[in-house]
């Protein structure tokens, strides 16, 4: 099983960016992906999970009005919509997926990982 994260990059506050996570795997069949951040010093920070099947979101509070999370079935990929984005959105951003159906905010809940896709945002 690999996950893939891409789309990050650079931007100034206010701008908007996609991520898109990837699945491969001849016999992965998610039930459950997610998303996490990363900041320099701090601990890897859950944004957002989405059940594969039915779409529905399981937000953080905070992200709420400014990120949305998506999955594409036949592509097998899933997507974060970040709109007006921050400087403290700064982060490396991961996608993740648990090996059944459980999850929650923990990291640990977690066995699959994208390498993570830079997002950058400056004042």
């Amino acid at each position: 099983v690999q996950l893939q994260a891409s789309g990050g990059g650079l931007v100034q506050a206010g701008d908007s960016l996609t991520l898109s996570c990837a699945a491969s795997g001849p016999t992965f069949r998610p039930k459950v992906m997610a998303w996490f951040r990363q900041a320099p010093g701090k601990e890897r920070e859950f944004l957002s999970a989405i059940a594969w099947s039915s779409g529905n979101p399981y937000d953080e509070d905070f992200i709420k009005g400014r990120f949305a999370i998506s999955r594409d079935i036949a592509k097998n990929t899933m997507y974060l919509q970040m709109n007006s984005l921050k400087p403290e959105d700064t982060a490396v951003y991961y996608c993740a997926a648990p090996q059944d159906n459980l999850f929650g905010r923990s990291p640990d809940y977690y066995t699959y990982w994208g390498q993570g896709t830079q997002v950058t945002v400056s004042s």
